[in-house]
């Protein structure tokens, strides 16, 4: 990370410099690290510039110019999710920055930092990775801006793009670079994108499959009547009562010339070809090659911008070949100039994967950061990742767009040495493994049963709208490896914390009270997203049928052990397809199970994720997409995302005026009320201490569809100039801002016990006497 560290390493040059807007923390968790360490183990030097300081290229001079290449990553999140909410407001902090700053990278910081490495050393090639330029390589939705923007190798101008899991790709182009092979010639690795001339190909025999149109049914042309009869020298036909035909519904081939044709060329010389009989082997290489060797050409840049329409289709064809045992290159023009993208990379094997997390790191952040706390290291710091990928393609997500669908499992005992390596290397440990997962937790060595359907499969996801029969859903290895796990010496638990595929879980009842029983600790984290129907099908998740069904397990195998534990729900808010009345019947359904949910999150639309695209272009992806066909409803407004995120939070004060609101124009204002049955009060905290201080009754319970507003939705104002309870008093928001935050033990409600039956009298009977 600095020229004396190279001093003391020898080093005149890196081999390759790269450059991350996280800091730097020698971890297989972190993408720079194991970039690195992957470099480093197949002999190259490798420098590391963290966080620089981008207002000018001086930052990415320090480590001296670069033998090969710099490599440029955003970090592990792409750099606007990590600064900017769902609202669009700044973050306050960087969990990937110490001690959580903030405005430690800048904004599309891809873009910016490979503008800056072509500024420090012109010439040096620019090689762009990490999430951000993956979910970036074509036209994309841009939820910041609001548009639809180019490719990010357009703007960061790099010489090429490594999407999803880059390590073949990344050796053999660093070995071919070395090898003195100029990076513009390089053209063959999977896993790649790069600029070429519009109409390029990489050979004569290469096919162009056209999908820059949506279907649309061509002209049909009327059948041949097999009874018609044609006079001789006449344009008409003759019926059979005699009438004539009009001249357009003759058939040309059927009407003889009015004058002498000229005599028709002789026949050519026949020639004889032997008939070869292929056997099907030899058939279905010859269309393997065919497929191949054919390139998908996306609707362009110009049109996906400007149609809507044209870029949900461009969305579908670009997930439909992202299986990389059949997807075809896939090619987008962008004026004079195509973005072309090579199939993804195939999956690593399990011992390449046990390769990658196997080496040399030093499980910690770099000394420079002194005793900093790094937020992001410190949450996964005890935790072990036993996987890659998912296949459950939730249209929310971006997993699968970066890491694809196939899992990539570590071996067993690769994972047994790295609790070792915790225990015995890592400062604080005392006994707990925080995790073992990944992108999901109970995918581990769970794949298609037969690898031919896998290859030739483009279903966008095993589980949805049912699981596959051909996936194999066994949980015995992950079980056996957490048996394993806990018999290390000086492991005293092992939590499982990473997002449980519950539909999955209730498929093997042995894995799910083998987790109840030991590696739960009080609380477990599942994802339903929602309970409506509607909603689910365009998240391509289960119905809430299948959370039931794990909750009775859950339950029944907590009770045999003897353990007090919660499950803890995660919904989504605003997401495309969510009507007010399907939040409210979620906030409804949350009230009637005595959830207070303690975090939510509103749908955020990230780069190339189905959700985007249907949030942005109102259309369905998951199916054929035509000009007429399914829209979507779409929560786009402020106001109603933030109303339907308030029905998440239904019990929260401050959520009430909205929820009033939103209420009152649905013509549910029933619900406004003290009772059991109404979802809020018709006051805010607060208000009602307020109103019995001045003499007044608390506010009633309003009819359904009324409102006590002035002109305009102006509030109206009581006596001494104060704010009714329909808006909330001073008092009252003084009450909320100080009121400290529910803990998530609360998601829990529990009874209270009845108050006492007042004594006689019709006053309430006195507390028993004696010591408090």
């Amino acid at each position: 990370m600095s020229r004396e560290e190279m001093d003391v390493l020898g080093w005149d040059e890196c081999d390759v410099i790269l450059v991350t807007g996280d800091a730097y923390i020698d971890h297989p968790s972190f993408g720079m690290a194991l970039v690195g360490r992957l470099l480093e183990a197949n002999g190259y030097r490798v420098g590391i510039i963290a966080q620089p300081d981008w207002q000018s290229a001086d930052a990415f001079r320090t480590l001296g110019k670069p033998r090969l290449y710099y490599g440029v990553t955003a970090g592990n999140m792409d750099s606007m999710v990590n600064r900017y909410t769902a609202d669009r407001k700044p973050r306050s902090d960087d969990a990937y920055t110490p001690n959580g700053e903030p405005n430690k990278r800048p904004d599309r910081a891809v873009t910016v930092y490979a503008q800056r490495c072509r500024e420090a050393y012109p010439g040096i090639p620019v090689v762009i990775g990490s999430i951000e330029a993956s979910l970036r390589r074509i036209a994309h939705y841009d939820y910041w801006s609001d548009k639809v923007r180019r490719s990010v190798l357009f703007e960061s101008k790099a010489d090429m793009l490594i999407f999803g899991n880059a390590e073949r790709a990344l050796v053999d182009l660093t070995k071919r670079i070395a090898d003195g092979e100029n990076i513009k010639t390089i053209r063959d690795l999977r896993g790649t994108a790069f600029l070429v001339p519009a109409g390029w190909m990489p050979g004569e025999e290469w096919g162009v499959h056209n999908s820059t149109r949506v279907d649309t049914p061509g002209k049909v042309d009327k059948h041949v009547d097999p009874y018609l009869m044609v006079t001789p020298n006449s344009p008409t036909c003759a019926t059979d009562s005699g009438g004539a035909k009009p001249a357009d519904e003759v058939n040309p081939a059927m009407v003889e010339p009015t004058k002498a044709a000229a005599p028709p060329p002789p026949p050519p010389a026949e020639v004889f070809k032997p008939i070869r009989i292929m056997s099907r082997e030899e058939r279905r290489a010859m269309e393997l090659e065919k497929h191949h060797k054919t390139v998908v050409r996306l609707p362009s840049f110009e049109t996906v911008s400007t149609d809507p329409v044209m870029y949900a289709h461009a969305s579908r064809v670009f997930h439909l070949e992202s299986n990389p045992g059949n997807a075809r290159a896939l090619v987008q023009g962008h004026g004079d100039r195509d973005v072309w993208m090579n199939p993804p990379p195939l999956p690593l094997q399990m011992d390449e994967m046990d390769n990658v997390y196997d080496m040399a790191y030093a499980r910690g952040p770099h000394p420079s950061y002194g005793n900093a706390n790094i937020p992001a290291w410190e949450m996964i710091r005890f935790s072990v990742n036993i996987m890659r990928g998912c296949f459950g393609g939730c249209t929310f997500c971006s997993i699968t767009e970066h890491e694809g669908r196939i899992i990539q499992s570590r071996s067993e005992p690769s994972i047994l040495r790295e609790i070792e390596h915790i225990r015995d290397k890592t400062k604080g440990f005392t006994g707990i493994i925080s995790d073992l997962g990944g992108p999901t937790a109970n995918m581990y060595r769970l794949s298609c049963k037969d690898k031919e359907i896998e290859t030739t499969c483009r279903r966008l996801s095993c589980v949805y709208p049912s699981i596959c029969v051909n996936l194999g859903t066994n949980h015995n290895p992950l079980i056996k490896l957490y048996r394993r796990a806990r018999e290390i010496p000086g492991v005293k638990k092992i939590l499982i914390q990473s997002g449980l595929r519950y539909d999955l879980a209730v498929r093997s009842p042995e894995y799910v009270k083998e987790l109840v029983t030991h590696h739960v600790g009080g609380l477990l984290k599942i994802a339903p997203e929602h309970t409506e129907s509607n909603v689910l099908s365009k998240m391509m998740k289960p119905g809430i049928g299948a959370y039931d069904e794990f909750k009775a397990l859950f339950e029944k195998y907590s009770l045999e052990a003897g353990k007090k534990q919660y499950l803890i729900p995660y919904f989504i808010a605003a997401h495309p397809g969510a009507t007010d009345e399907d939040m409210l019947n979620l906030a409804l359904w949350l009230k009637k199970n005595n959830f207070r949910l303690d975090q939510v999150q509103t749908f955020m639309p990230t780069p190339m994720a189905m959700a985007s695209a249907m949030y942005h272009s109102r259309r369905n992806p998951l199916h054929k997409v035509t000009e007429d066909s399914e829209e979507v409803f779409t929560p786009r407004s402020l106001k109603q995302r933030q109303a339907h995120k308030a029905f998440l939070r239904y019990y929260d004060p401050k959520n009430w005026p909205i929820l009033r609101d939103a209420l009152r124009n649905m013509g549910r204002g029933d619900l406004i009320g003290t009772g059991e049955r109404h979802l809020i009060p018709p006051y805010t905290a607060g208000e009602e201490n307020f109103k019995a201080s001045q003499g007044k009754r608390a506010m009633p319970m309003l009819a359904p569809g009324s409102d006590k507003r002035g002109a305009r939705g102006a509030p109206t104002v009581g006596r001494g100039g104060k704010p009714n309870a329909l808006t909330g008093s001073l008092t009252a928001r003084a009450t909320v801002e100080t009121k400290a935050k529910p803990s998530i033990l609360d998601t829990i409600k529990i009874k209270k016990p009845a108050a006492a039956a007042p004594a006689k009298g019709g006053r309430a009977a006195p507390p028993p006497r004696g010591r408090k």
